[in-house]
């Protein structure tokens, strides 16, 4: 008996970015730390709005929109949000310690 669920919901736009290689460069695209970390932004907040919409919708007693399909959004969205906290916090960690460190 195969107890799988098929999966309906699209892998997140972005989601590994900030690990990857650098793609080859275009004329004039921008390739760094600050293109990952905006492009991993972008992410959190996309995964965050898709939570958000599901909810409403689980609260309109939509028939399309399943909980289960709900709360793994939620998941995610609360996951990536973590992270970027985690990622915030070091850099400020990184950040205080150069600020102090003797000249």
């Amino acid at each position: 008996m195969d107890l799988r669920l098929p999966s309906v919901t699209p892998p997140l736009a972005g989601t590994g970015t900030a690990w990857r290689s650098a793609p080859a460069r275009d004329a004039g695209a921008e390739v760094g730390f600050s293109s990952a970390l905006k492009g991993a932004l972008q992410s959190v907040s996309a995964a965050q709005n898709r939570s958000t919409a599901l909810q409403q919708e689980v609260q309109l007693d939509n028939p399309a929109v399943s909980l289960e399909e709900t709360m793994v959004a939620m998941q995610k969205a609360q996951i990536g949000f973590q992270a970027t906290l985690h990622v915030r916090n070091r850099m400020l960690q990184a950040y205080t310690d150069i600020m102090n460190m003797q000249v």
